[in-house]
């Protein structure tokens, strides 16, 4: 099963935030390694500006952990068409734009879960379902493929 991580995944990894959450986050991370996990690329910008603007850390910290989750996991770019498929998820279910362009470039780099926190636990769109990996009861379908 191909999983998309949203920023937050990365952010609390990172230290940023919740230590409780941290442990689930990196935990998840253990277990995403030989799964083929995804990183949108949206998520390295958006995790560059959490680390400089919400944990304090430098910009020269933070580009370097840019660099090392880009070296990580197989990257989801975001083209033209993500864009406009975005646009169109925004506005059709009342979505950030930028929610909106995470989804569309798991969705189309063929994943089946986007772990976020962010977006609605169980929303699907166009075969992604949104799982919040920091529930205490997981959603079957990461449940699923944790078990695997």
């Amino acid at each position: 099963m191909r999983i998309a991580l949203d920023t937050n995944v990365l952010a609390y990894a990172e230290g940023a935030g919740d230590p409780h959450r941290q442990g689930i986050a990196l935990a998840l991370l253990e277990a995403m390694k030989t799964s083929g996990a995804v990183l949108p690329v949206q998520a390295l910008g958006e995790l560059f500006n959490v680390l400089v603007r919400k944990a304090g850390w430098s910009r020269e910290q933070a580009r370097q952990s840019v660099l090392a989750w880009k070296d990580a996991f197989t990257l989801a770019h975001t083209s033209a068409e993500t864009m406009l498929s975005a646009c169109q998820l925004a506005a059709a279910h009342q979505l950030s734009i930028w929610d909106a362009v995470m989804l569309s470039a798991s969705a189309e780099a063929n994943c089946q879960l986007l772990l976020s926190e962010d977006m609605h636990d169980g929303f699907v769109w166009r075969g992604v379902t949104v799982a919040n990996p920091f529930k205490p009861e997981l959603h079957p379908l990461l449940a699923s493929a944790l078990a695997d």
